[in-house]
């Protein structure tokens, strides 16, 4: 028997059934081959290839310059890494909010093209067509509610949402629309911990946090957040479980003394 037929690929059956079973979720981000490859082997359930790539992979302030074509790039990257575990793409700005049949198309490409095992897109109400369209389609769907970043220019500040009464309860019924329309799943982003816990209690499909407290089904963190590479992000949430960017810098630096110094290669490194 080989390696791959052994190992069994999470499903979004297998999340539901963490959740009625009480098992969290653990979700982190990759962008490319190795790094999911790597994640992978961590035991991770869900990959997700997020619009996030927009700012640590490229640089950009916001998420929204990155294109489709960008994401399926990725995405393929990160499918061709992994062998356990569910691999998740966001679909970028503009390419399903405006009508459901250009969301289809989207989503269409990303499951074709990537080999992907599910879409996430942000909005509950106003991008309800958009769902319904990509489930009705047999896509799984992970939905995002709460601080949704693609909308940054709207909100104007990344600050904590859905504090208000009004806002808490619009997102009640979004998650519980969301539902309704056949989403696996759902991210909470940036709300306060006893949303997340009412909304988590109120519906039967999984909810997974990012800086919205313990009681989520899972939780959820940008990989180059957690493990240190990104030394300028240091929101609340974050947990860092390494310092990469002062050991890859360190690193760097002992390799360039080294061959200024004609240290590498020694005589044992060359042929």
């Amino acid at each position: 028997m080989s390696v791959h037929s052994e190992i069994k690929r999470i499903t979004t059956e297998t999340l539901r059934k963490m959740k009625f079973d009480k098992e969290k979720i653990a979700m982190l981000t990759s962008y490319d081959f190795t790094t999911a490859k790597m994640v992978d082997a961590g035991g991770i359930d869900t990959i997700l290839v997020g619009d996030s790539a927009s700012n640590v992979m490229a640089g950009y302030e916001t998420t929204l310059p990155i294109t489709l074509d960008q994401m399926i790039y990725h995405a393929q990257s990160v499918v061709r890494g992994t062998q356990r575990a569910l691999v998740v793409v966001d679909l970028p700005f503009g390419t399903y909010q405006s009508n459901p049949e250009k969301a289809l198309e989207s989503a269409v490409r990303i499951m074709k093209e990537a080999e992907a095992h599910a879409i996430k897109l942000e909005g509950g109400k106003e991008v309800e067509e958009s769902i319904r369209k990509i489930v009705n389609a047999g896509i799984p769907v992970m939905g995002h509610l709460g601080l949704t970043p693609q909308s940054i220019y709207q909100f104007g500040t990344y600050k904590v949402r859905a504090k208000e009464e009004t806002e808490a309860k619009k997102l009640l019924e979004d998650a519980k629309l969301l539902e309704k329309l056949g989403c696996f799943a759902l991210v909470l982003e940036k709300i306060p911990a006893q949303l997340a816990k009412k909304i988590t209690e109120h519906i039967s499909i999984p909810t997974i946090g990012i800086g919205a407290g313990k009681y989520c089904d899972g939780q959820v963190l940008v990989y180059h957040d957690m493990v240190g590479m990104n030394k300028d992000f240091s929101p609340k949430f974050l947990r860092r479980y390494l310092d990469l960017y002062s050991e890859i810098s360190s690193a760097v630096s002992q390799y360039v003394k080294d061959v200024k110094n004609v240290n590498f290669p020694k005589d044992e490194e060359s042929y």
